[in-house]
């Protein structure tokens, strides 16, 4: 296992008699990202995140969480990770404050220590001025944000969440993410178990896709998108239709280059590589025009979908 990585499984498997839940899987998670885990109900995500938490041992295979084994050290790797399920649980009867004293108390905080960091992580998730309302008056994106702050309360080095914006309205959701992405800056690794392509996108810098309890693909959507759509190809989009011979010329000499077509107003050029740098001093050079390149995103939907097809 290596040691610069947060999360490393190696051919992680969990079997419940016949059925296998998770088949040998392999990841790896470096400190700071914001890493979603993508697929339907019964893909293995679930029990991935529990064999993470130690709340279920593996049938077979290794897996480390801050250099700590899960199944024996729970309590050491519940002390750096916290857990945010999709049906949050607080005590309605207490205020958002209380709850989160509760929390701290549990987490062996006390005195000044404790006031200042739940004052500070009211602050942070936008619920100051509701800290004495009982949070069996909050709304279901009130309560998802105290649990952002209730699981920030040990100061964890990754934070699992299950399912963070189910049921919440639009503007709820936004500042849920914005909470979750904000994280990284605070060297905060975070895992996101969602349907939600659209919202994992925004934020994920990683995405692992999981189908029958494998892991089919994982990386930055980018980097998917061209492996299952263009091969590992590069288009790299030119706002220029008009390319005189001697400019194509010159564009097909540079490295990597595989094919130029003339595309909606636009030239597309086809790489091995990002050949954006040279593509802009080419067309400078021969041209006088300083263009911006841009190189061709992918929709995680589209890439989602072509991963499921092929398994």
């Amino acid at each position: 296992m290596n040691s610069q990585f947060v999360i490393e499984t190696q051919n992680l498997t969990k079997k419940y008699g016949k059925f296998t839940a998770v088949d040998g899987l392999n990841m790896q998670i470096a400190e700071g990202e914001v890493f979603g885990f993508l697929g339907p109900n019964g893909a293995g995500k679930t029990t991935t995140i529990l064999m993470l938490m130690g709340f279920c041992e593996p049938s077979s295979g290794q897996v480390r969480v801050i250099g700590y084994d899960p199944a024996r050290e729970p309590i050491k790797v519940k002390k750096v990770v916290g857990y945010m399920p999709e049906k949050i649980g607080f005590y309605d009867d207490l205020t958002a404050r209380e709850n989160l004293e509760y929390t701290g108390r549990l987490n062996g905080l006390s005195g000044k220590l404790l006031t200042e960091r739940i004052n500070g992580l009211l602050d942070d998730v936008g619920l100051k001025d509701k800290s004495g309302q009982l949070v069996g008056k909050f709304s279901h994106g009130m309560k998802q944000r105290l649990g952002i702050a209730d699981v920030m309360m040990k100061e964890p080095k990754i934070a699992i969440f299950d399912e963070p914006t189910s049921g919440i309205d639009p503007e709820g959701t936004y500042q849920v993410l914005n909470l979750i992405k904000n994280m990284a800056s605070r060297k905060v690794t975070a895992v996101i178990s969602s349907h939600q392509l659209h919202q994992v996108q925004k934020i994920c810098t990683q995405v692992g896709i999981f189908s029958k309890g494998k892991m089919v693909a994982s990386g930055p959507v980018d980097k998917l998108g061209r492996e299952a759509l263009r091969k590992g190809k590069f288009n790299i989009i030119l706002p220029i239709a008009q390319l005189t011979d001697k400019v194509r010329d010159e564009i097909m000499k540079i490295p990597g280059f595989v094919a130029i077509e003339i595309a909606d107003n636009s030239t597309v050029v086809t790489a091995d590589d990002n050949i954006s740098k040279q593509l802009e001093e080419v067309v400078l050079k021969a041209t006088g025009l300083k263009l911006q390149m841009k190189v061709e995103e992918f929709e995680l939907e589209e890439v989602y979908m072509k991963y499921f097809e092929e398994s």
